[in-house]
């Protein structure tokens, strides 16, 4: 986990040089077949090209071909974060407040470590999220993973800020 923060730390800036954020960068598989994953946004706000992949794999395969970030063989994949995107950053939670979210904690918070509901935003360092009616504070150092619930809301409104963006 640790070798995935230092590498993220060292492309981060080569891909804000290009216009693109990282969202996550991830290692999945097992011993014989490994992937890295690497999920990216445009800082611009619109949405990311198969072209602006291509463009990104290129650039870090030549930066992972002189350093070799991961032991042994593995799939370099980049992606967009998606419709239904992890939330990985404090301004993640921020934007995506009054929509849908799975959140998942290290330790218990409030008796529980598992949460479905509608994230409200931040206050401080911790995230606010809605289940049944019940308001909870999540730490964002406690989350684990999190990610927005593939929603009929969700998906109108990133319809709409495409639609913009391509009037803009």
């Amino acid at each position: 986990m640790e070798r995935l923060l230092t590498l993220e730390e060292r492309v981060a800036p080569t891909l804000e040089a290009m216009g693109f954020e990282v969202v996550r960068i991830a290692l999945t598989g097992s011993v014989g077949r490994k992937t890295l994953q690497v999920m990216a946004d445009r800082k611009d706000g619109s949405q990311i090209s198969v072209d602006d992949c291509a463009q990104i794999s290129q650039t870090l395969s030549a930066i992972f071909d002189v350093e070799d970030p991961v032991p042994g063989a593995y799939d370099l994949e980049v992606s967009s974060a998606g419709i239904d995107r992890p939330l990985t950053r404090a301004k993640d939670f921020a934007a995506y407040a009054g929509f849908e979210a799975k959140v998942e904690t290290r330790l218990p918070v409030g008796g529980r470590r598992r949460f479905r509901g509608d994230l409200g935003g931040l206050n401080g360092e911790n995230v606010l999220i809605t289940v049944d009616e019940t308001k909870f504070e999540i730490p964002l150092s406690a989350i684990s993973t999190a990610k927005l619930v593939m929603t009929d809301e969700l998906i109108e409104a990133s319809a709409k800020r495409a639609e913009l963006k391509q009037r803009n």
